[in-house]
């Protein structure tokens, strides 16, 4: 397959980012509005992440492809130093969890057609858990 080690690498950085998002919307479900239920999802959702790509080999390939060295996007932007209070927070990481999980989509559409119903149910129970989160926002964060 042509420029599949720019695809993995991508790939590599999604996971990665999807992730991230998830953990950090976990920890607020856990110390911040203390949600049982959504912190529950949020983990339950960031594991599943983890078991798209559980084979070994791709796993060590994606490591060999990454760069974060030279990586285009590893500097803070402005976007990024926006956030000035909790919801910011978490629509942010949202956004992150929402947007990466998408491009893992289209990714998995050449890589491996087999994970790609799976990654798009992962995208769409985010969707639901956003709506869940800022539908109790005024309950869960007083404001």
């Amino acid at each position: 397959m042509k420029n599949k080690k720019k695809l993995l690498r991508m790939l590599d950085a999604n996971l990665n980012r999807s992730r991230e998002g998830l953990r950090v919307l976990e920890d607020f479900f856990r110390f911040i509005s203390e949600t049982n239920t959504l912190r529950s999802k949020a983990r339950k959702i960031r594991h599943a992440m983890e078991k798209l790509i559980s084979e070994k080999s791709l796993i060590k390939t994606m490591f060999k492809e990454r760069n974060s060295k030279s990586d285009l996007g590893k500097e803070v932007d402005l976007w990024e130093m926006k956030r000035e209070e909790i919801f910011d927070l978490v629509y942010a990481n949202f956004q992150r969890v929402k947007e990466s999980t998408r491009v893992i989509e289209e990714l998995l559409k050449i890589i491996d057609k087999r994970k790609v119903k799976l990654i798009k149910n992962i995208r769409y129970e985010i969707y639901n858990m956003e709506k869940k989160t800022f539908e109790k926002w005024t309950y869960l964060c007083g404001s």
